[in-house]
């Protein structure tokens, strides 16, 4: 029997049993949408974090007063003394730009419409090292720093909130924690991720946060970010302000009282975290493949039992053990190969929906849909079929034809 024939057997002997067929096939249609769907969501979730933390700058540093990983006492804050021995070239040869940051939550209002924001009291250095692009107007100058002038740039987010627009804003004053505060631009979208939303900030020059909204010490600083000059860098600046800060703080070996973080920490990390998410999905959906798998066995000897007088008749007649063998497990292999190619519309579709979704809601996930998660899922679906298939065919196979033709 060559393989054409076996097929076209196996179609005639499925549609003979069109509700029964198509029950089976679609527990295999929705094991394989749900491998495809959920992979789809892992990696657009992943591409998502990923792309936040890429896009909070290029060849990072993040300092952090107090060491996170130790038990360190007698933490000294890192303070503008720090930042200026950071920026001297001769300390760190290899350190671009550094720009000292302190934050805080706030309201803002504008003519009847509050939100709430984060603020950053910045320098005019945070836009290099932030990549931030500017809609409109201006970014903060060492004017601004040194005469704590009450100007303010704005997110998207926060613009679409207190005004409604994105354009057309600059020159205005709104009010934050109810000082008036000149909106000299806006910036450029950035997104949401795993930092929270990037757009929903006001920036402020960092003296006139210290002083007028968030009550700091006029020397400390809440986090330093440090610009390498390029990728291979990162790791000397690092060690660079490692040594700066262990002289100026005078820390005993091994007992850094600051935490530096590069932006690899945080991919890894991000990485590790989506991965284990992506094949717990996964997991979870490969249980309705198999479960379709099952229901594939199920109606494999379901049909052998029914058609025991046939296969006997086959055999009586000289087909072969091989015969039989290829004759069922074709018709398994049709099964989840159907369920598998509807399947793999199906979580495309599905893939959409949850994308469209997230659009909708503002929530910054794209699922994306990989070849090999394709490949995966059609490999997958087909084993199952072959797999729960050899059983009922094998017996199938193994009947005795005068046993099978006696067979009521």
């Amino acid at each position: 029997m060559n393989i054409a024939q076996s097929i076209r057997e196996a179609l005639e002997s499925l549609a003979s049993n069109k509700v029964r067929a198509a029950l089976t096939i679609l527990g295999i249609i929705i094991g394989v949408a749900a491998v495809i769907s959920m992979l789809a969501i892992g990696t657009g979730a992943q591409n998502t974090i990923i792309g936040s933390i890429s896009g909070i700058g290029t060849n990072l540093l993040f300092v952090f007063p107090g060491n996170i990983l130790e038990d360190v006492r007698n933490v000294k804050p890192l303070t503008m003394g720090d930042v200026a021995a950071m920026s001297d070239v001769f300390q760190a040869p290899h350190v671009q730009a550094v720009a000292p940051v302190v934050n805080g939550r706030v309201t803002a209002s504008f003519s009847g419409e509050t939100a709430s924001a984060d603020l950053f009291g910045v320098t005019p250095e945070y836009q290099i090292v932030r990549n931030y692009g500017l809609i409109e107007g201006d970014f903060i100058t060492e004017e601004h720093i040194n005469g704590r002038s009450s100007v303010a740039l704005i997110g998207p987010e926060a613009a679409d909130r207190l005004f409604g627009q994105r354009s057309m804003i600059t020159g205005e004053t709104i009010r934050i924690e109810g000082h008036p505060f000149r909106i000299i631009g806006v910036l450029e979208s950035k997104g949401g991720g795993s930092f929270g939303s990037q757009d929903n900030v006001i920036l402020v020059p960092i003296t006139t946060a210290k002083v007028r909204l968030l009550n700091r010490e006029r020397d400390e600083v809440d986090i330093v970010y440090v610009q390498a000059i390029d990728p291979s860098s990162v790791p000397l600046a690092s060690e660079e302000v490692a040594h700066i800060l262990r002289t100026r703080h005078r820390t005993e070996l091994g007992a850094d009282d600051f935490t530096i973080f590069t932006q690899q920490d945080f991919l890894s990390v991000a990485s590790t975290i989506t991965n284990v998410l992506t094949i717990f999905l996964g997991g979870i959906a490969a249980i309705s493949l198999l479960v379709g798998g099952i229901g594939i066995m199920n109606i494999m000897l379901v049909s052998v039992t029914e058609r025991t007088r046939e296969i006997g008749l086959r055999k009586a007649v000289g087909a072969r053990k091989s015969d039989i063998l290829i004759q069922f497990l074709t018709e398994s292999s049709l099964l989840s190969l159907i369920g598998g190619i509807i399947g793999i519309i199906v979580g495309w579709l599905i893939s959409s929906l949850i994308g469209r979704i997230a659009a909708s809601t503002g929530t910054p996930l794209t699922p994306n849909i990989s070849l090999g998660a394709i490949l995966l899922a059609t490999i997958f679906s087909t084993a199952v079929g072959l797999f729960f298939g050899i059983y009922p065919a094998n017996r199938a196979a193994n009947l005795e034809p005068v046993e099978a033709l006696r067979y009521e």
